[in-house]
């Protein structure tokens, strides 16, 4: 300290420190300050947000991936589960259908017996009609029959039943139906039992 023209005394900083103290604060002071350590300070924090924030965009580009593939999963099993629906709806009454045929089969045996015999038109036509309304009902639900004589063998839909030696057809034909086959909204029910032609011995030794 020292003293004033009227004796109070004045304070000097760093005159009474010991050596080399007051050029370490001004270092440090100096330091803090300095233009280029702040910049790098700055910096290292921009770069800071910079990896967070890139963190955060690549945690947002994964939760959206995830809620896309969520998305079509769902799409896909709305799909799924509306063609099931829609396949249950077509064939719910197949259980019942394929008992009901048998009934048709004895309606047609019955028509084709009563044919051969004298006088019974009444009884053919009646049972005609029966089942034909028979027929046209179950149709209504998707059931329909399909035609097999003349046609060529299909054993995805047919079931051979007899082989049959003729010169009348073409090898591997439908010969005769023994039972018909039906279809449930295109899809086969039931197949149609028939006879399948082959050629003679005849045939076949010519054909060689």
């Amino acid at each position: 300290m020292k003293e004033g023209s009227e004796g109070k005394k004045i304070p000097v900083f760093l005159e009474s420190a010991p050596e080399g103290v007051g050029g370490k604060i001004s270092e440090i002071v100096s330091e803090e300050n300095h233009p280029k350590n702040k910049k790098k300070k700055e910096d290292k924090e921009i770069e800071d947000l910079k990896k967070k924030l890139e963190e955060k965009a690549k945690e947002s580009k994964e939760n959206y991936d995830r809620l896309l593939r969520m998305a079509a999963d769902f799409e896909n099993y709305k799909k799924r589960a509306a063609r099931e629906k829609e396949d249950w709806t077509k064939f719910a009454n197949e259980d019942l259908i394929k008992s009901i045929l048998p009934f048709i089969d004895n309606l047609e045996r019955a028509v084709n017996h009563a044919q051969k015999i004298a006088d019974t038109g009444v009884l053919v036509e009646g049972v005609r009609l029966t089942l034909q309304q028979l027929l046209q009902s179950l149709n209504k639900f998707g059931l329909s029959s399909f035609e097999s004589v003349g046609k060529p063998f299909d054993p995805a839909m047919h079931e051979a039943m007899l082989v049959v030696e003729t010169d009348k057809h073409e090898p591997n034909q439908v010969v005769e139906e023994f039972q018909k086959g039906y279809l449930l909204n295109d899809r086969l029910i039931r197949p149609a039992t028939v006879s399948v032609s082959k050629a003679t011995e005849k045939e076949a030794l010519t054909s060689e």
